[in-house]
């Protein structure tokens, strides 16, 4: 129900028109209830007074959208139909941001059910910008941090609505509370959806959507011929890279101890310290990613649901593990001291990369939330075991080598099989799979060149070559064979960088439809 017209702003009695409304007439909130928005689709006419009042109450720049204005369009001439969608945050019962956020830095009110940010305690990493499937977070280049809607809370303490709502000259935003208990049991699914919106469910969203009769069932997005790359993420992708090399290389290394229990020679300090150096390189990098670096140990209070504080605290212990094997290496520890070490190390290890992978499996982002994924990230641990193996030719010890070299081509055909089964799936996409579907697009408009290079480079360097090594070993040529080792360790390793390119390029998220002018986003 809307509220009296006497209650907008500028309103003039003679012509009726109305700008807007300026105060709320909403009893004091109960228990079980909350803020939300209503946007009344049927009255907006796209003017975009909403996004500028917000941006002018906010002091943000223009490429800085807290609210934004999506367009779509349907049916056939001359019955088109014309839908705008105006959406900031939703403020939703189980929001993912606030799950997702390393830092704690997103609260939700427990008065008003409002979720606000702490600009103060943000590092910048974008993580709350995947996990949100309707894009609100913003990343601000300016303040190397993400902001994003809080309703204008501070005006409605004192009565008043927020700028949008004020600005509004259809008065299709409004404020209302809601029973969430009424509305998760009866009236989400009906009232909370829109076209070309994600499902409301992913997140529990409040905001109440009142939209046309009769809308036709071909709604699109005015912008879908619009198709860019995500944001490349490069520290991110030497980062994952990296740290995953050095899990399999550290996997070698404990069959090797395993081995050597039983009489087997060959491990030695050097090795260890050659699987410890990447993933030490990569948590080194991956503060590059940060928009505030220096508070990055602060990306580890939120381990009660966030993958990205787990995976920084579980690498972290995994990189200081291996550096103490690394010395019980050079002062020749006992074996069963260091087996035991080695173990806990590896379980460490994979838990890392399983919270690393986690991160990702997140319902925003189609391409992103697939088991290849998991896959894909520990099938990168052939680098390191063949890593471990171009060491050992280069000191002589064939023994050693070609189990590695072997072992390090199964991981190879492995990964191939996953980076063919991963791009298979994106052939079998159904109607409601559009994102998947611009996934592929990238693949094959953008990046086809790269994904070739993918495909070629893994078969050269993870199973010719190795073969070819093994085949030089066996005639003890060991100088080209340490050429040849080097080759394919380079070629497999640039191998993983281009697809690890690939997975954060061609991700496309779940978003709002028909955005032309939304804000730059992060990714």
């Amino acid at each position: 129900m809307k509220p009296p017209i006497e209650n907008f702003v500028n309103y003039d009695a003679d012509t009726g028109m109305q700008c807007g409304n300026y105060s709320i007439d909403i009893p004091e909130l109960k228990d079980g209830e909350q803020y939300r928005f209503h946007f009344d689709a049927t009255v907006c006419i796209g003017c975009r007074s909403c996004e500028v009042a917000c941006n002018e109450q906010n002091n943000n720049s223009a490429d800085t959208k807290w609210r934004r204005v999506g367009e779509m369009e349907g049916g056939e001439f001359p019955l088109v139909r014309q839908l705008f969608n105006s959406m900031s945050c939703n403020h939703c019962i189980d929001p993912e941001c606030v799950k997702g956020c390393p830092t704690n830095s997103y609260i939700k009110i427990q008065k008003t059910g409002i979720v606000v940010h702490n600009d103060d305690t943000c590092i910048g990493c974008h993580y709350c910008t995947w996990n949100c499937p309707y894009e609100v977070p913003t990343y601000q280049e300016d303040r190397n941090i993400v902001t994003k809607c809080h309703m204008c809370h501070e005006k409605l303490d004192v009565g008043e609505a927020p700028a949008c709502v004020q600005t509004c000259p259809s008065a299709a935003i409004e404020i209302e509370s809601i029973n969430i208990k009424q509305w998760l049991e009866k009236d989400i699914d009906k009232q909370a959806n829109m076209p070309n919106l994600a499902d409301a469910r992913i997140t529990n969203s409040t905001t109440r959507y009142t939209l046309p009769d009769n809308l036709p069932d071909d709604m699109k997005e005015v912008d879908e011929h619009i198709l860019k790359p995500a944001h490349s993420e490069m520290p991110l992708v030497f980062m994952t890279v990296l740290t995953q090399v050095s899990l399999g290389g550290f996997f070698a290394l404990f069959l090797g101890e395993v081995m050597s229990i039983l009489g087997f020679k060959g491990v030695n300090w050097m090795m260890a310290l050659l699987v410890m150096i990447p993933a030490s390189l990569g948590l080194l990098l991956s503060a590059l990613h940060l928009g505030r670096p220096f508070l990055a140990l602060t990306a580890m209070k939120n381990l009660k649901t966030s993958w990205l504080s787990r995976e920084v605290l579980a690498l972290g212990i995994f990189v200081l593990l291996m550096n103490i094997v690394v010395v019980l290496y050079y002062f020749e520890a006992s074996h069963r001291v260091m087996l035991l070490v080695e173990i806990f190390t590896l379980i460490v290890g994979v838990f890392g990369i399983h919270a690393q992978a986690m991160i990702y499996r997140i319902k925003a982002r189609p391409s992103w939330d697939r088991i290849t994924t998991n896959f894909k990230f520990f099938g990168v641990a052939y680098v390191g075991v063949l890593l471990l193996g171009f060491l050992t030719v280069i000191i002589k010890v064939s023994e050693v080598a070609v189990p590695l070299i072997t072992l390090a081509i199964i991981g190879s055909l492995l990964q191939l099989f996953f980076t063919y089964e991963d791009l298979k799936t994106l052939k079998y996409k159904d109607k409601n799979e559009y994102q998947l579907k611009r996934t592929a697009r990238l693949y094959d408009e953008n990046f086809s060149k790269v994904k070739q290079f993918r495909f070629i480079s893994l078969i050269l360097g993870g199973i010719v070559l190795p073969l070819l090594v093994v085949v030089l070993l066996s005639s003890d040529s060991y100088t080209l064979a340490s050429l040849v080792m080097f080759i394919s360790v380079v070629l497999v390793f640039i191998s993983e960088i281009s697809d690890r390119f690939l997975f954060y390029s061609t991700v496309v998220s779940l978003g709002m439809a028909g955005g032309f002018f939304v804000g730059k986003q992060r990714g």
